[in-house]
């Protein structure tokens, strides 16, 4: 991996992190590293459900790809909300 490759994912996590903290806000001490790592790993759990269900899976730095990414996101920050209680 390159990089841009890398600095992509980042970017991408970042985004998709905060994007899924805006649409889940609650109680959170987290900071921007937590943000950036729920975020990517979100896009990863997101491409990886998107590649299952024939939608296709992070394709680059499009809408798409922020979307899928986002609601992997959504999806991670919602898991662990049930896992802590």
């Amino acid at each position: 991996m390159s990089l841009m490759g890398l600095l992509s994912w980042i970017f991408m996590g970042l985004i998709a992190g905060v994007l899924a903290r805006l649409v889940l806000p609650g109680r959170n001490a987290a900071g921007l590293l937590l943000t950036i790592v729920v975020g990517i790993v979100g896009a990863l759990l997101g491409g990886f459900i998107a590649t299952k269900l024939g939608f296709g899976g992070l394709s680059g730095f499009d809408l798409r790809s922020v979307v899928v990414a986002t609601l992997g996101a959504i999806l991670l920050l919602l898991i662990v909300r049930l896992l802590r209680r």
